[in-house]
Formats: structure tokens, C-alpha cells, sequence
């Protein structure tokens, strides 16, 4: 081989070199052609920043769920909501993403691990939803469920005295499975473990001493981020 050829392939190798590890992602994980279970696989292209406020990452979150990420089929997803309804109701995903008025709004989860991330959360109003129900006079308690099984509850007024969202969307992509697909609760001003992911069923009860997972196991029943959130109960 020439010495001009043997520059020429050795250029073309440390390129070659440099375009692999622009394919790595930033994280320091796998490149992206080896399957990997916790690589999150995104819907369009994230956005960082919403008129004027720094925005935090979809992978700014810990994974701390009571049975791991769940993997949900958007077919066959039934939301269900049930109870104390004038007209008890299955909505399929799409039925709730796209059929009903969509909002955005920038609001930040506290853990009670000590982390926060501030995101872009897209979905439509939970009061909307209630509405369509006929929500009987005796229901005082929205208690959610999600596929894995966990579940938190809040006052009825609390979905009727703010605008909460049921989100599909964050920072302009679609809920990841890690982040909830198909639909997380953006429960403003509440601890992290009231953000119910992978939200399956909506009931309207009047029982106002329902406790949830982590409730029942001495955790506020509120979840005021003002307040603690150990009741110690």
C-alpha cells in the first residue's frame, strides 16, 4: 500500500470512530442499534425550554414504581371509570387523548426522595372527564388506579377547584412506558407518589378514608407538598 493510501484509511477510520461515539447516547448507554430495556424510545423531538422556563428531561426521573416500568398496548388500553357515576363509561386511549379539549402547563414533581424535575405536561383536564359521568351527589372521593395495581385517592373538589391534568405528553413527546403511557396524573402541589402513572381506572366513591398504596403504608393522605408527607398511620 501506498503511504498516500495508507493516510486515507487511516483517516477514514478515526471518522469512522468519531461518527460511533456521536451514536452513543448521552447518557453513556448503549449505542443505539443494541436493544436495551431501559433506553427510553421517544415520540418527536423533546423540547428543553417553554417560554422562557429551563425545562428539565425525560430522563431526569428515577425509576420507582411498586412493580417496574409497565408495558401498556395503546389498542387494546381501556381508561374506566366507574362508581358513584349517573353514566359509567370506557374511553379508549385515543378517545381521551384526541376527543377531548388538550392543555399544557409547566409544573414540577417533588419527590419525597429528594429529587424534582420540572416538566411540560400536556393531557387533557380530569373534570372534563367527571363531567361527561354524572358524578352522583354522595361522591365525594376520586380514588385512580393504575395496571400495576397501585392506587392514591383525592377529594373530589380537588379535580373540580384546579385545573389537574391527566397528561399524555410530556415536554412535547409522548409519555414514554418508563413515564407512564398512557396517561400520568400531574398532580400539582402534591408529593411525588400522589402522580399516579399508567393510570387505568377513574372511581368515584364516598368513602373518604380510602387509602392508597403508599397512604396505607403511613404516608400523608393529602400529599400537601407544604406539609410532611410521613403521617406515620
Amino acid at each position: 500500500m501506498t503511504r498516500t493510501g495508507f493516510m486515507t484509511v487511516a483517516v477514514g477510520l478515526l471518522l469512522l470512530g468519531s461518527l460511533a461515539a456521536c451514536s452513543e447516547p448521552p447518557s453513556g448507554g448503549a449505542p443505539q442499534d443494541v436493544p436495551r430495556d431501559d433506553v427510553i424510545s421517544l415520540e418527536g423531538v423533546e423540547i428543553r425550554e417553554y417560554e422562557g422556563a429551563n425545562l428539565g428531561s425525560v430522563s431526569d426521573f428515577r425509576e420507582n414504581s411498586i412493580a417496574g416500568p409497565q408495558q401498556v398496548d395503546r389498542e387494546t388500553y381501556r381508561l374506566v371509570v366507574s362508581g358513584l357515576v349517573g353514566e359509567p363509561a370506557e374511553y379508549t386511549y385515543s378517545e381521551v387523548a384526541s376527543d377531548h379539549a388538550s392543555y399544557k402547563k409547566v409544573v414540577t414533581l417533588d419527590c419525597v426522595e429528594g429529587w424534582s424535575v420540572t416538566i411540560l405536561w400536556q393531557g387533557v383536564l380530569v373534570r372534563d372527564i367527571l363531567e361527561e359521568v354524572a358524578p352522583q351527589p354522595t361522591a365525594n372521593t376520586v380514588i385512580l388506579r393504575a395496571v400495576d395495581g397501585y392506587s392514591t385517592m383525592f377529594p373530589i373538589e380537588y379535580f373540580y377547584d384546579n385545573d389537574i391534568l391527566l397528561a399524555y405528553s410530556m415536554n412535547g413527546v409522548t409519555l414514554p412506558p418508563v413515564r407512564g403511557f398512557p396517561f400520568q396524573l400531574v398532580a400539582e402541589d402534591k408529593w411525588g407518589y400522589k402522580w399516579i402513572k399508567w393510570v387505568a381506572e377513574i372511581e368515584l366513591s364516598d368513602d373518604e378514608n380510602y387509602q392508597g398504596y403508599w397512604e396505607s403504608r403511613g404516608y400523608s393522605d393529602s400529599g400537601d407538598r407544604d406539609k410532611n408527607f410521613y403521617d406515620g398511620n
